[in-house]
């Protein structure tokens, strides 16, 4: 398979720190931009899963995550660990509060979903305000390829990524293999 032109940008531990430090979590709007950063890092899931998710959707006990009708109209069951279940948690009473009758688990301060356009341009402004490198290429798919990446590397099974990100084909999948490889050519010619 040929090496695609241009890798996926990942963020470092460092610089996601720094992205996840910029929303003041005082306030509604930025808490729930929060979590929807820290979700898609943890789950993986593109800007349109993301703002689709219902409270029905996760189980705040067992930590199972459903992505209903995602790309391609697929179903697919992903976990998430405890600090995250414990954040969502907390963040329940106060989308009670706020929006009671919102259908989201993530919604706007009025009840409704959140637009990913809204998505992409917070997480532009938080990258830039944490001031990451290549700002321009920061997204929220940036955050689904660092997921990816860092499951790749933790994991070394191409499928458990593949089935993650919810991909049919194998080589859209295979991309991370790729970065891994880059990483892997830099710290060998820097022995």
């Amino acid at each position: 398979m040929a090496r695609p032109d241009k890798l996926p940008k990942i963020l470092t531990e460092e610089e996601t720190d720094r992205l996840l430090a910029q929303p003041n979590q005082r306030y509604f709007g930025p808490h729930r931009d929060y979590l929807y950063m820290r979700i898609m890092l943890k789950a993986g899931l593109r800007a349109s899963e993301a703002t689709a998710l219902r409270p029905e959707h996760i189980g705040l006990m067992s930590g199972k995550l459903m992505v209903r009708e995602g790309k391609g109209a697929k179903d697919r069951t992903l976990w998430i660990g405890e600090e995250l279940l414990e954040e969502l948690q907390g963040w329940m009473d106060r989308r009670q509060e706020k929006a009671p009758k919102a259908d989201y688990l993530l919604p706007t301060s009025k009840g409704t979903q959140v637009a990913t356009s809204h998505l992409r341009r917070s997480v532009k402004r938080y990258a830039r305000d944490a001031e990451i490198e290549e700002v321009e290429r920061v997204s929220p798919h940036t955050l689904r390829h660092t997921f990816a990446t860092r499951l790749y590397r933790s994991a070394g099974k191409i499928r458990l990524v593949q089935k993650a990100l919810g991909h049919s084909d194998l080589s859209t999948t295979m991309i991370y293999t790729h970065v891994v490889d880059e990483e892997l050519e830099g710290a060998m010619k820097g022995l």
